[in-house]
């Protein structure tokens, strides 16, 4: 059961509990994105905690919506020039 809002932090996921710390519902529940911003929570967490609040608050259960971060990608740019053993060129 989801009694606080550190609660509600905890249940879904990626340590936000301790990147916000808010008293109470009333104050949770008018949380903007822009209160978040001045608290130092990163844009990704910020979009993360407030689509959460919105399932939440249309009634979805948090172990329906609740998830973890995507990882990292391992390759940046477009892509390596060899894959599967095999080199790629452009298709022109």
């Amino acid at each position: 059961t989801i009694a606080t809002p550190s609660d509600f932090l905890k249940a879904i996921g990626r340590n936000l509990q301790s990147k916000v710390s808010i008293e109470g519902w009333v104050q949770f529940w008018h949380t903007k994105g822009r209160d978040l911003k001045d608290t130092g929570v990163g844009v990704k967490d910020r979009k993360y905690i407030l689509w959460c609040m919105e399932k939440y608050r249309r009634g979805f259960p948090i172990k329906e919506f609740a998830h973890d971060a995507s990882p990292k990608k391992t390759i940046r740019g477009w892509g390596p020039a060899v894959q599967n053993g095999k080199r790629i060129r452009s298709r022109r």
